[in-house]
């Protein structure tokens, strides 16, 4: 399969998934509140942070194959590719074990930590169930996933995992709305990771015959496992720690608020980083094999990535509001706060922004020299976080997240392009600046516009008009500013265009 096809496939199911988990998953954690409260909403998000930090055991194994698996299947090296994957398995076994220790040691104690009202044994329960799903994906098929991902059919996980959200989540309705208890509810995980399980193992055994994990494992290939390790550690506590810091500062409820707002960005998360995963792949294969040809193709991708990203978010900006005040009606407390958003746009620019930059430090396996700069992150995230969130709560930790990714977000910026490139970072924050311009412009501009967002129906139907006129705009300015990367998209697009499902008997 080529590059672009695979690409292809890959953003088709990504944007597909994101559709359909997302309507889905909406539904859930209304249901949530409504039949259980606030306050188990809020258990189940804190309990979710819990196995975010558990993952660190993976130590950047997964990553670190990753990056090492580029060259080799970019060159069509299987005997490199079985070398790195046996590594990558022998190192998963032995987390596997560990990790499930580690949950039975979280369902033991980590209930004692809690105020709350909910009874011991459902913590406990819901803690162990909630991760059984991960010990099989380390003993049995979380290698697979990587090979999967280097070469560019991400969207068979993709599309395996939208279908098995979908039959969990319709499941778990089902469960909630025939009174079920929440330790039910929660063992559909459990059943659906068996399913996810015989189908990776299936499809590689049909599709990569010649996968041998009994090679000589290539331990010195992920060596940099370690220096990932500490990227992964900042990346976790830049995103998740504050529902941590939330949950023993300000209690359940406060966090229950959080992840109502997380929950709509994470919406926006999934589109972006779909869309930026379908072409990883083809693009850190070119960067090994072909520079030139890379610094061409990269600067298309960040100019219209970067309108992507942008365009979301302001449509976000305009409409989360009015549809938090919908969302939460009926619940047993107020969920709607102007300033949330401002913030939580904030983050999540910049840290999605900087992706396109990062990916330039991965593909240059740029770890070791950057771990520093992955510590000073993650020392004032925590800083400022837990310094704020006793006088402001909520805004407290979202300025903590804030003022680290503004640090990170520029220094990945600048390492990317003058150490790894060679380069100036001008055009980069060219193009930021542009799209900020755009956005504060545009958010103000509809402000001002009058739509009725009383019902779902009429919410829907003003955010579908605005969101066209949006991303018209972005893509339209930023080809308009960028004229050279509109020359290699248009090319790209044209030999693409081909391969489209829907559009490919046109061309016959």
């Amino acid at each position: 399969m080529s590059r672009q096809k695979g690409s292809i496939n890959n953003l088709i199911w990504g944007v597909v998934s994101v559709i359909i988990t997302s309507v889905v998953a909406f539904i859930i954690p209304r249901l949530f509140i409504v039949n259980y409260g606030s306050e188990v909403n809020g258990l189940l998000a804190s309990i979710r942070q819990i196995y975010v930090y558990l993952a660190l055991l993976e130590a950047g194994v997964g990553s670190a194959s990753v990056v090492a698996l580029y060259g080799p299947m970019g060159r069509g090296d299987k005997h490199s590719v079985n070398s790195i994957l046996a590594a990558t398995n022998h190192y998963y076994k032995k987390i596997g074990i560990i990790y499930a220790l580690c949950i039975v040691v979280a369902g033991i104690l980590y209930p004692f930590l809690l105020d709350t009202n909910i009874p011991y044994y459902i913590c406990s329960l819901v803690i162990i169930l909630q991760g059984a799903g991960s010990v099989m994906g380390y003993l049995v098929y979380g290698k697979y996933n990587m090979l999967l991902r280097v070469d560019n059919r991400s969207y068979v996980t993709i599309r395996l995992g939208m279908i098995l959200s979908v039959l969990t989540d319709v499941v778990r309705i089902a469960l909630v709305m025939n009174g079920q208890s929440i330790i039910e509810v929660q063992a559909t995980y459990f059943f659906f990771g068996f399913l996810n399980m015989g189908y990776i193992c299936w499809y590689i055994k049909k599709y990569y015959p010649w996968i041998d994990l009994s090679v000589k494992p290539d331990f010195e290939a992920i060596s940099q496992k370690s220096s990932v390790f500490v990227h992964q550690i900042s990346s976790l506590v830049f995103s998740h720690t504050d529902v941590l810091i939330l949950t023993f500062v300000c209690g359940l409820k406060t966090v229950s608020i959080y992840t109502m707002y997380a929950a709509v960005y994470g919406i926006l998360e999934s589109a972006i980083t779909i869309t930026g995963n379908s072409v990883q792949s083809a693009l850190g294969q070119t960067f090994n094999t072909d520079r030139v040809k890379f610094m061409k193709i990269q600067a298309a991708f960040e100019t219209y990535y970067l309108a992507f990203v942008f365009s979301l978010f302001t449509v976000a900006g305009i409409f989360i509001l009015p549809f938090m005040a919908l969302y939460t009606a009926g619940a047993d407390m107020n969920y709607v706060y102007a300033w949330i958003p401002v913030l939580f746009t904030l983050y999540q620019l910049m840290s999605y922004g900087r992706v396109t930059s990062n990916n330039i430090i991965g593909f240059a396996a740029e770890f070791k020299s950057t771990r520093w700069r992955a510590w000073l992150e993650t020392a004032i995230n925590l800083v400022v976080s837990l310094v704020c969130v006793f006088q402001f709560g909520i805004y407290g930790v979202l300025m903590g997240t804030v003022a680290a990714v503004f640090y990170r977000a520029n220094d990945i910026i600048l390492f990317a392009n003058h150490r790894v490139l060679k380069q100036s970072a001008w055009p980069t924050y060219r193009r930021w600046i542009v799209n900020a311009v755009l956005l504060t412009l545009t958010i103000l501009f509809f402000r001002y516009i009058p739509m009725n967002t009383d019902t779902y129906i009429t919410l829907i139907l003003n955010a579908l008009w605005v969101s066209i006129v949006v991303f018209i705009l972005f893509f339209g300015i930023n080809s308009w500013t960028e004229k050279e990367a509109r020359k290699t998209a248009s090319g790209y697009l044209k030999n693409m265009l081909p391969m489209l499902p829907i559009l490919k008997y046109f061309y016959k």
